[in-house]
């Protein structure tokens, strides 16, 4: 891992593979609000998913905002973002022991209303500025088909029930034998299944209806235009951002680069490390409900897990089934995947894997494919990790003026919207109730920066030793 982890992330790379949910592309992905750069602003953001678009549209509704620049390497919302699986779905029984082993009860139950508060928030947002992005409320179900993963998801439940209380709706999961896990869900074979509030939507479609409203208000987007570096101006005890279009003298950057933030901030390296994902688009069997799934799905084994959800009605390709995931087949449980920032390329056995799941999931119910294939799309995207498994928010130590919010573990969609918030209030020194929630292990540290890259976190630790006897 170390070896992978030293692998520099370089740019974003041209001529990605497609993402399904960019195609066809927005009317402003490759949208230069100016054909020159300003040469000086009052914030720079690097990255235009939905941390750095976030971020934008907050500081610009400000009765009299400041200047703020977005730069993105490729087109608008090309990153993870825009290439993720759709679902809005906090999940937090997942790392819940691991947090509460680690950081004690309040901190574990702050991440996990969090978490659930954020997912909210971005359902919230599109409707409340009526952004179309297909989005959807309902229940998620996540299958489980491993026993050690069984007992744990009942104890992670049990505790947060009695951490956070029975009212907080963070806390509320309904579990499911293994007869009614079959019946309800259509899914044979399994140990049983918890299900629990969720939603799914176009993520791209949302951050471009949000960078939208921030255009409206004076945001200077510039797409292909990547960073090269950001240089300490001691003279002006501010930041020279320099591009490949020129450079642009700024007080405040805000680098919301994710999985590439090494490159612009060489001491992340090891610390932020990136993570390829794999996603399909299938369209699904004709022994599939005709009126659609009643619920998103997670299917949960051993060593990893595939996500998936059902396109609503009304929107493009309605009925197709969005699953990624499977990077665990791959040799040593996909450490290859580690230190990649290659999404021009599809890995073949990644792809077989995703396109065999579907049936192998539902079994019979799945049916004989769509006369037209299985497979409508396939793509891939980065992720960013860090050492210790929570993302990385604040003032870089001993760079004034230079902030980061990266590092989501693709969980974004229920991460990036509040912390996009918290990290404003970091910046204008702000004690509010965006900063008052946000969990302090998310803070960046010099402490924090020292960790060792081990890999994916969140899966057995101590703890589990208990739950092991208990089998």
């Amino acid at each position: 891992m170390e070896e992978r982890a030293s692998i520099q992330p370089g740019l974003p790379r041209a001529n990605p593979t497609v993402s399904y949910w960019q195609d066809p592309p927005a009317s402003i992905s490759n949208l230069r609000t100016s054909p020159v750069l300003p040469g000086d602003v009052d914030y720079v953001i690097v990255g235009s998913g939905i941390t750095g678009t976030t971020i934008a549209h907050t500081i610009l509704q400000e009765e009299h905002p400041p200047s703020v620049l977005m730069l993105e390497a490729r087109t608008a919302c090309s990153g993870a973002t825009g290439r993720n699986g759709g679902h809005t779905k906090h999940a937090s029984y997942r790392s819940f022991l691991d947090n509460l082993l680690a950081l004690g009860e309040e901190e574990a139950a702050r991440i996990a209303t969090f978490e659930y508060r954020c997912m909210k928030a971005v359902h919230a947002f599109a409707r409340d500025h009526h952004i179309e992005c297909d989005s959807w409320e309902g229940d998620t179900v996540d299958v489980i088909y491993d026993r050690w993963e069984w007992n744990r998801a009942k104890a992670a439940a049990e505790k947060m029930r009695r951490v956070l209380g029975d009212d907080n709706p963070a806390a509320k999961y309904t579990f499911w034998n293994a007869d009614e896990a079959s019946n309800k869900f259509m899914t044979p074979d399994s140990y049983g299944a918890l299900s629990y509030e969720a939603g799914s939507l176009s993520a791209y479609k949302f951050v471009i209806g949000a960078l939208n409203l921030a255009l409206d208000k004076g945001l200077n987007l510039q797409t292909e235009t990547p960073v090269l570096k950001v240089v300490k101006n001691s003279a002006t005890n501010g930041w020279a951002v320099e591009t490949s279009r020129g450079s642009v003298r700024t007080k405040k950057v805000i680098l919301a680069t994710n999985g590439y933030s090494a490159h612009l901030y060489p001491a992340l390296q090891g610390i932020i490390v990136p993570l390829r994902g794999h996603m399909t688009a299938q369209r699904q069997g004709l022994g599939m409900p005709s009126d659609g799934l009643s619920t998103t799905y997670s299917f949960v084994y051993d060593n990893g897990y595939e996500y998936m959800i059902q396109r609503p009605r009304g929107s493009t390709f309605e009925g197709d089934i969005m699953i990624g995931g499977g990077s665990t087949v791959l040799p040593e449980a996909g450490l290859c995947e580690f230190g990649t920032t290659d999404d021009t390329t599809i890995e073949p056995v990644v792809l077989d894997y995703l396109r065999n799941s579907t049936a192998r999931y539902f079994g019979q119910h799945w049916g004989q494919d769509h006369a037209e294939g299985r497979i409508r799309q396939a793509w891939t995207g980065i992720m960013g990790y860090s050492s210790d498994g929570f993302p990385l928010v604040g003032e870089l130590p001993g760079e004034r003026g230079l902030y980061i919010a990266a590092s989501f573990h693709g969980h974004g969609m229920v991460l990036s919207f509040l912390t996009a918030k918290a990290v404003l209030s970091m910046v204008n020194q702000l004690d509010d109730d965006n900063l008052r929630s946000f969990p302090m292990s998310f803070r960046i540290t010099e402490e924090r920066m020292g960790r060792k890259f081990c890999g994916r976190l969140h899966t057995k630790t101590p703890m589990d030793l208990e739950l092991k006897s208990q089998e």
